[in-house]
Order: structure tokens, then sequence, then C-alpha cells
């Protein structure tokens, strides 16, 4: 990961040559102009110490950045709209009130100031405009404004084709759970030969999926380890780092955490999903380091992950071990880690 000249190559990607000239393209040419409006801590701030860690992280990193950033709104490709979604859960929704108009009125009222202040919204009607959120309700926020939601890119970890999310012009971005700010001791597991576990899931009931999940499986295989609370002293990611599969179900919303714990810990995701949109998927060949299983497949989970090869699962997980540089985060960033991702899909919209 620490090598600076990387070029992509392999059957994790869907073109890597495509990708490496587009990357490079980007290095050299890409700018992005950040509105200096708005205060925090619904403004340029964000969570950076949690599930919605992205979001802060992303907004840190782009506000910093001396590569990519321009203050000359004439140079840029894109305008970025910094505000936090997850902050403004925190402190301008009414907890409990399951009323979202307190948070639309704040996305309202911002556009329609910088459309008052700067050309820049209304001549394209928001097509050169992005807005970031991991937060569950990003897509929901985005329905505010109806050009936000038709027109511009919206980068979003709740990456859900049936509420609205586009593929060819939204960007899914992945959740990454950060307990302490940074990815240190979260990187790395044992090498497949010493994973003795077929396949792991822990965590309650969250959703339509995990409940069809646990009922098939909890407790009940030893092959399968499902599990609503892990037993006393056993450490989830010593179990993940045991493992060959990790089990990465939908919530409430479609994205979820364990998919990039997965890849840190060097085990193959099953993503179990309807809907969702894989993060980088127009870069990344998901289906050669991951495994998709419909919801409807739950049952026969063990016989699908048993039926893959060892000379298989071992490709695939080499494979898990060389995409993770695109899913880890760096402060500073680093070439071809998650933040050049975004941006990298961010660009490859506006070249479109």
């Amino acid at each position: 990961v620490k090598d600076p000249d990387y070029v992509p190559v392999g059957a994790m990607y869907r073109n890597a040559d495509a990708f490496h000239r587009s990357y490079l393209e980007m290095e050299k040419h890409f700018k992005i102009f950040i509105y200096k409006e708005g205060d925090p801590p619904v403004f340029h701030n964000g969570p950076c110490k949690s599930i919605y860690a992205m979001e802060g992280n992303f907004i840190h990193m782009a506000e910093i950045n001396k590569r990519f950033c321009t203050r000359d709104p004439r140079k840029a490709h894109v305008f970025f709209l910094p505000f936090s979604v997850a902050m403004m859960v925190q402190y301008v929704y009414v907890r409990d009130s399951h009323d979202f108009g307190p948070i639309k009125r704040t996305v309202i009222d911002y556009i329609d100031s910088l459309a008052s202040k700067y050309p820049y919204w209304n001549r394209s009607s928001g097509a050169d405009h992005f807005m970031l959120a991991c937060h569950d309700w990003g897509p929901e926020a985005s329905l505010a404004v109806p050009q936000l939601r038709r027109n511009s890119i919206r980068v979003l970890c709740n990456a859900n084709t049936s509420e609205g999310f586009d593929p060819s012009r939204d960007v899914s971005f992945p959740e990454v759970n950060l307990h302490t700010g940074g990815i240190r001791g979260l990187i790395g597991g044992p090498s497949p030969s010493r994973r003795s576990i077929l396949a792991f899931f822990a965590g309650g009931v969250h959703g339509p999926i995990r409940p069809i999940l646990l009922q098939h499986w909890e407790n009940k295989d030893e092959d399968v380890k499902v599990h609503r609370y892990l037993p006393r002293g056993v450490s989830y990611y010593s179990m993940m780092r045991k493992s060959k599969f990790c089990i990465c179900p939908s919530g409430y919303e479609v994205a979820s955490p364990r998919i990039v714990e997965a890849i840190y810990t060097g085990c193959v995701p099953v993503l179990i999903s309807d809907h969702y949109v894989p993060p980088f998927s127009d870069i990344l060949n998901w289906r050669s380091f991951s495994v998709e299983v419909p919801v409807r497949e739950i049952p026969n989970l063990k016989r699908i992950l048993a039926s893959i090869s060892s000379r298989q699962y071992i490709r695939m997980q080499r494979r898990v071990v060389q995409v993770r540089r695109h899913f880890e985060v760096n402060s500073p960033p680093k070439r071809y880690d998650v933040f050049h991702m975004i941006l990298h899909s961010v660009w490859l919209r506006r070249l479109n």
C-alpha cells in the first residue's frame, strides 16, 4: 500500500488500463471549488469517529487539499456543497419527531443562498455540483431541492436503486466505522490456510434481512457461525480474521460497515442485500473478490459458500488484500485510497 508508483492491474478491476489512465488524468487536471459559506457544526464539519466518519473525514481532507482544491471557481470542474447530513441529524433534527422538515429546510436555504450569491448553481441547474452523505438520511436530504436530487452528483453510502440511486450519475462510497478516528489495528489478517471458520456474522436484529439470517443460521452450524451477541471474551475482529467469508447483510439501509471491516481483515465479503450498488462499482469488479447472495438464497448460504473451490477462494482472498488500498482511510490521503477513489468517481461523472 505504501507503493507510490502503484499501477492497477488484475481481475479486481473492470478495466484496469482505463482506470489507470483516467486516474492519472484526474491527478493532472481535476479541480474542486468548495463553497466557504455555512457555519460549523452543520457545514465544513462532520463526525470523524463513528459509523458516519467518512462524512467528516472527506470534508476535512477536501478542505485542506492543495492539489485538487481551487479558490478560483472559474477553474473548477465541480462545486462541493460542504454540509454534513449526520450533523444535521444531531443539531437540526428534532429527536423522535420523524419530521425531516428542518433538515430539508437547511438544505433549501443553503442552496438558495449560494444560487443568489454566485452564478454557478443556476447556470448548470446544479449538474456540476456534488454533495456527500454517509448518514442513512442522505438521499432524503437531497429530495429537499429537486435539482439536487435530479441533476447533481450525490455521493452516498446509502446507494439504494429502489430509492432513486442512479449509478450513472450518483456515486456509491463505503461506510467505514472508525471507532478511534483512524484505521490503525484494523488492517491485516492471516493467510487463507489459517482461517478455520467457513463464514461468520455477529450483530443484532436491524432491518428486514438479519432476522431471516438469524432464523436460519443463529447458533445452528459449526461452519457458519452466526451470532446475535458474541460469546463473552470473543473478539469480533479476531473472528473475522479466523473466517474465510464474512457475512455482510444490510440493516435498515443497504450499506453496511461490515463490508470494509471484512476487506480490512482479509475476509471475503458476502453481500446480502437487495437493490444495493457496492462502492466504486464502475471501477471495481466486485464478483472477483466478493460473493453476492440474494436474500431468498439465505437458507442455501452454506451450500453456496462450500461450493466455492479452495483454489477459487484463495484467488478471491488475494484480491481482497489487493483491493484493500482503495478502502483505506489515510491522513494525509495516499494515492488510490478511499479519498482519491471518491474524487475519481466524481471526476468520471463530470467527464461523462
